[in-house]
């Protein structure tokens, strides 16, 4: 990923907060037949240098058994983006000198894929990601609340996979490159347009 320094995010906690927020990857893989992509919401485990990624995907879907292991996959985190209009810059009555660009938020992932074919492993994942989505519920849906021959039968119908992470990247371009009274310029376009997509953005750009 092409990433210019001013743009740069290296805290480990910043983009480990991004997919935890964002848990929903796009795993890019490599199989005989050429790169193939895959969207797979993903639980994060905090260990070792940048942390495990743990997710399953359909036992229908091939990725689980073309996929080349022995190369390295890619899982892409998307947090918060939003068009950025030059109308928005102070300096667009000065001189003129702008124009529309994006601002968004993401981190890639790398690590090799490893599959786990493993009923209480896949069990427990299932459940820690359930766990995670339904915090913020107020009757948090659980596992055990459906027949359990149930969920058995349709934990047979999944695989697990895991991917070490060995190498994280993140780019936050969120006008970090413009003056500051752009960057002040742009919290209040972006407040006046009053798009709900925008709040994240704002504290983006508030931040950086």
């Amino acid at each position: 990923m092409y990433i210019p320094k001013p743009f740069n995010e290296p805290n480990i906690k910043v983009m480990h907060d991004l997919i935890r927020a964002n848990p929903l990857a796009t795993l890019v893989t490599t199989e005989s037949t050429g790169l193939n992509a895959n969207h797979i919401p993903l639980i994060l485990v905090e260990t070792g240098s940048f942390g495990i990624l743990q997710g399953h995907v359909a036992r229908a879907n091939p990725i689980w058994r073309e996929s080349l292991s022995e190369i390295e996959s890619l899982m892409v985190f998307h947090g918060s983006n939003t068009y950025i209009s030059p109308s928005f810059y102070t300096t667009k009555e000065e001189n003129g000198k702008v124009v529309p660009t994006w601002n968004y938020a993401v981190v890639h992932a790398y690590g090799t894929l490893r599959i786990i074919d493993d009923a209480v492993w896949l069990r427990s994942q299932i459940e820690r990601l359930t766990t995670q989505q339904e915090a913020d519920f107020p009757e948090p849906w659980k596992l055990t609340d459906a027949p359990n021959d149930y969920i058995e039968k349709l934990i047979t119908a999944v695989v697990g996979i895991e991917i070490v992470i060995t190498k994280l990247e993140g780019k936050w371009k969120v006008s970090q490159n413009q003056p500051e009274k752009n960057k002040e310029s742009v919290v209040v376009g972006l407040e006046n347009r009053n798009n709900a997509n925008d709040a994240e953005m704002i504290g983006l750009v508030k931040r950086k």
